[in-house]
């Protein structure tokens, strides 16, 4: 019997080398690729070169686990597909998230073509999610499942893969809490057993983001505005509506603010540096509550800020999402015009999930949350959810 080939993402972390560990259990014939996502050193802010421990790690790993082992170089596509897509992203005002791009673009797509040109049956990765296989009208149709430990699930960064790319995926640590995955890699006396989780982006190591494009974007001095909670927006009471389309666009409506509504209390040095319910990096003192980011204007080069997490100008019941934004990771459930369907969401990694309803209209889908959300962030992903099973997602638009 032919044993079925696995590749898998081998990043130098302990999570991945648990996995692949796992797959090597299970009788799989398992290769390590290490990929190699960005080149340009003038941009790493420290004098570590991250990528370089990171690799290295990964080959300890695999020649502990007697596989082989090789580094794929991406950083061409990586920056084609990512890089210049958060620059545009940024530069008109929406927030990317560069983590689940990473997981579409590149880690399931560029990469699972190379594996499968390796004559790979299955691509692995180190994530917090489960898979599983249903039947329905004789179809074989895959789930993508929460992990089993809710601190570290990751379901979220994977919202916009497809059938094709789940059929082919593997996630061997998804049954696990993050203390187990630890313990493994003890008792085998893994390298990265002790290893710190990695923090900021999927590509530059230690660099943080907003440094990162800082660099790269022109800085470029405006005001901040500060918004009172008395803003006559917060208080229009509602129109008597039509239907429930026109009562959903009403409630997806950003608040449209200018300079008179407020007092200039400070600048900047870049609208497109922040983010909507940022509170760092504002460096404005003397306030009652602190200030958070409540909308940015990349035009104008106005940040809008409000006082406090509680600031009427961070909360908002509903959202939309365009169709050429809209993702059904389940396609047998996705919705047509005038249906709608109860779910669970979440706008943002690690958030608890809330109760929501999705309503499908023309032009794309409306999620309306039970509760109020703060901060929803343009260009960030909702990911709704029945159960424990992911089945959707979209960018908010």
């Amino acid at each position: 019997m032919n044993k079925k080939r696995v590749i898998i993402g081998l990043s130098g972390g302990v999570d991945s080398s648990v996995a692949a560990y796992l797959l090597k259990e299970q009788g799989y014939d398992v290769i390590g690729l290490f990929m190699k996502n960005w080149h340009d050193d003038s941009v790493t802010i420290s004098d570590e070169c991250p990528w370089l421990e990171d690799s290295n790690d990964a080959m300890l790993v695999a020649d502990k686990l007697g596989i082989p082992f090789q580094t794929v170089d991406l950083s061409l596509q990586y920056k084609e597909r990512i890089v210049d897509y958060m620059f545009k992203e940024y530069e008109n005002g929406r927030t990317p998230n560069p983590d689940v791009l990473c997981n579409r673009e590149i880690k399931f797509d560029v990469f699972m073509d190379i594996a499968l040109e390796l004559g790979a049956d299955y691509v692995a990765t180190g994530h917090y999610c489960r898979k599983a296989i249903i039947e329905k009208n004789g179809e074989q149709i895959h789930q993508l499942l929460e992990g089993v430990d809710g601190n570290k699930d990751q379901s979220y960064f994977l919202c916009q893969l497809s059938q094709a790319q789940l059929a082919k995926a593997l996630f061997p640590i998804g049954e696990l809490t993050k203390p187990e995955v630890r313990k493994i890699a003890k008792t085998q006396d893994l390298i990265t057993a002790e290893k710190k989780d990695s923090q900021g982006l999927c590509f530059i190591g230690k660099v943080r983001l907003p440094e990162f494009l800082q660099q790269q974007l022109k800085p470029k001095e405006g005001v901040i505005v500060e918004i009172p909670n008395s803003f006559d927006g917060y208080h229009k009471s509602s129109p008597r509506f039509d239907s429930k389309e026109s009562e959903l666009a009403f409630y997806a409506q950003k608040f449209e603010y200018s300079v008179s509504d407020g007092k200039v209390v400070g600048k900047h040095q870049g609208a497109h540096y922040f983010t909507k319910g940022q509170r760092k990096g504002l460096a404005v003192g003397g306030t009652v509550e602190p200030l958070f980011v409540i909308d940015t204007d990349v035009n104008q080069n106005i940040i809008y800020t409000g006082q406090g997490n509680k600031h009427c100008g961070l909360y908002r019941s509903t959202l939309f999402v365009n169709n050429d934004e809209l993702h059904w990771v389940r396609e047998d459930l996705q919705l047509s015009e005038g249906e709608n369907m109860s779910v669970k969401a979440r706008i943002r990694y690690r958030q608890a999930l809330e109760n929501a309803t999705l309503y499908k209209v023309e032009s794309g889908l409306y999620v309306e949350f039970e509760n109020k959300q703060s901060a929803i962030t343009e260009g960030q992903f909702v990911a709704w959810y029945i159960d424990d099973e992911l089945i959707g997602s979209g960018v908010i638009s």
